[in-house]
């Protein structure tokens, strides 16, 4: 693959966390290419580094040592004033807990990334309603996150991560905590409003049920990608 086409490049990417005198490698030379217009999966068991390795990829975590790009620019390298303004503009994060305020309503949630991209409060808010309107929230655009269901808060979720139009969506188990076919409902919107051949999908995942949505599946274990399967 040639780095004109990838979204994300991870090459010897190590991490490790320091508890006192005690360390742990989450990550431990992770080498990964993900292509632009792709849903890539990692999958694995709990405590592999899934989460850790998307943190990096996204910009929340610094890594150790190695190298990650994200559309060939270098995060580790940039000041903290550059990567927020690069995470602000480039990726959304659907994390596992949803993360939503819950004196907010769903259009105000949604909102919060183009009211940090400078967008005036007002024209934020109508433009999260249009991305409700798209995840089948558009009769609930006023009410408190504290007043919606599981399902309807995973899907204030998945707009607010969309509403900035970014490049790189990064989910943390998506379907987790979701029924069969709630969950199955949650990936095909995820990948009919997200994916387009401009736009990066990366999902951590232990649900089986939903791996036929990926282009690939890496598979991790102890901090390594083991494996790689599908077809590109």
């Amino acid at each position: 693959m040639s780095s004109s086409v990838l979204a994300v490049r991870c090459q010897n990417v190590v991490k490790v966390y320091a508890t006192g005198e005690q360390k742990v490698t989450a990550l431990n030379g992770v080498n990964l290419d993900i292509a632009m217009g792709e849903l890539m999966m990692l999958v694995g068991p709990s405590g592999c580094g899934k989460t850790t390795l998307i943190s990096v990829i996204a910009g929340i975590l610094d890594q150790d040592g190695g190298r990650c790009e994200v559309f060939g620019e270098d995060l580790l390298n940039m000041s903290n004033q550059h990567k927020l303004a690069f995470r602000a503009r480039h990726i959304g994060f659907v994390f596992q807990a949803f993360n939503l305020l819950p004196s907010l309503s769903a259009a105000e949630n949604v909102s919060v990334p183009l009211i940090i991209n400078g967008m005036k409060r007002a024209e934020a808010e109508r433009k999260a309603a249009a991305v409700l309107e798209q995840v089948g929230l558009g009769a609930r655009v006023k009410a408190l996150s504290s007043e919606l269901s599981g399902g309807q808060q995973q899907r204030v979720a998945i707009a607010r991560a969309l509403v900035h139009s970014p490049r790189l969506i990064v989910c943390d188990e998506p379907t987790s905590s979701l029924d069969h076919e709630t969950g199955r409902n949650v990936m095909t919107l995820l990948k009919d409003v997200a994916l387009h051949k401009d736009r990066t999908l990366v999902i951590v995942t232990h649900d089986a049920r939903i791996f036929d949505f990926a282009d690939r599946i890496a598979e991790m274990d102890d901090g390594h990608i083991v494996g790689v399967k599908g077809g590109r």
